[in-house]
């Protein structure tokens, strides 16, 4: 049975997304491990904004939003 856990900072995704997340990742699993789905555990950690770091330095909600709108262009 697979068990596969994400670790999210918290307030960054939606209640929708964090389902779709669950949806595509039991998918993915099924595709490499057919008959497995119903058997596949996924259990999303959010992480309290600034209690997760990169490069030493604290994480919030709003920096990784800044973030993907550079990287969308905006």
């Amino acid at each position: 049975m697979p068990l596969i856990n994400v670790k999210l900072i918290e307030n960054v995704f939606s209640p929708d997304q964090k389902v779709e997340i669950i949806e595509k990742l039991t998918d993915a699993m099924e595709s490499i491990s057919p008959g497995h789905r119903d058997l596949t555990f996924v259990v999303i950690d959010e992480t309290k904004e600034s209690d997760w770091g990169i490069g030493g330095k604290a994480i919030t909600a709003a920096m990784v939003d800044e973030h993907a709108k550079k990287a969308l262009g905006g």
